[in-house]
């Protein structure tokens, strides 16, 4: 340690060394005009010596100024570079917000994810900035695939459901199968039969919802639930399938469409068990679950003829 700081030795300021050449110049002429022409005055001797030694001088600033020049320039280059780089991001994130509004999206919403998001990764503690990474990524995952009008998650969600429900504004139809009889006695069944509750009292939504069974014994069990669910005005519809009707219809697909421009369905294993959520809202696979959808109930209505009461919706 101690011997390469003695190695290096003090760096010599650049004023300095330029003093240093100039009189290292000025000599060396001096003594060749001394020795070129000896018939020379003294003072005509040290007046070149001077000029040459100050030619030295000057080229030696010319160069430093050159090389400043070119530094400035090509600070004033990146410089440039960076401003039109930091204007092109000011355009891009202008074209995005007028997307936004042209879209009918709300900008407020974009801007305080964003905000919020600042927040947590600049004051939250390391665990809590990598779970908001992985939330921003999960969505645009998802917003990414729906810009081809699809999306899948695998598993059952819940979330998705009760917020489509949210948003339905005249329709919600839903196909409903023996094997998800369970999840009606769960909580989250209680937040999606609130959010139907308000769709159906402020904007007026007309629910339908078909249970489909394979037997005359599952549709009798079904018949407490059917009545709780046409108290609350949803139109409620039972659907014995044949064997041959359940292989053409799908008896295990619970397929839920809103508006008639976009379906939810929960796919299942052999084990009967949800493991897929699909959101669909590409206008032909639509006009195919619609069309099914209405099939079914018109075949419950011919097959049970369960409707809803007078007082239903």
């Amino acid at each position: 340690m101690d011997g390469e700081q003695g190695t290096s030795g003090p760096k010599v300021p650049p004023i300095v060394l330029k003093t240093l050449i100039t009189v290292v110049v000025g000599t060396v002429a001096y003594v060749i005009t001394n020795v070129i022409d000896q018939s020379q005055d003294e003072l005509w001797k040290l007046a070149v010596s001077i000029i040459i030694a100050g030619s030295a001088l000057i080229v030696q600033y010319m160069v430093d100024f050159e090389q400043r020049l070119t530094e400035v320039e090509h600070g004033r280059r990146t410089g440039t570079r960076k401003i039109l780089d930091e204007f092109a991001r000011v355009h891009d994130v202008a074209e995005i917000i007028k997307g936004l509004d042209n879209s009918g999206m709300s900008t407020e919403d974009v801007t305080r994810l964003i905000r919020s998001a600042s927040e947590v990764g600049l004051h939250g503690p390391p665990i809590m900035r990598a779970f908001t990474r992985a939330e921003i990524s999960s969505l645009s995952s998802v917003l990414t695939a729906l810009t081809g009008m699809t999306a899948v998650w695998e598993r059952d969600n819940i979330e998705w459901l009760i917020r489509l429900t949210q948003c339905a504004r005249t329709t919600i139809d839903a196909t409903s199968s023996s094997v998800d009889q369970a999840f009606w006695s769960t909580d989250p069944a209680g937040h999606y039969m609130e959010a139907q509750r308000k769709a159906m009292r402020e904007h007026d939504v007309r629910i339908r919802r078909l249970f489909i069974v394979e037997t005359e014994r599952q549709r009798d069990a079904l018949g407490p639930l059917c009545e709780q669910q046409r108290k609350r005005n949803i139109d409620v519809r039972v659907l014995v399938l044949s064997v041959s009707m359940a292989r053409a219809v799908g008896a295990t697909r619970d397929v839920v469409i809103f508006d008639s421009e976009v379906f939810l369905e929960f796919a299942t294993d052999s084990q009967q068990r949800f493991v897929k959520t699909s959101l669909d809202a590409d206008s032909s696979r639509v006009g195919v679950e619609v069309l099914r959808f209405d099939d079914l109930w018109a075949a419950a209505d011919e097959s049970t003829g369960m409707r809803a009461p007078a007082g239903g919706a």
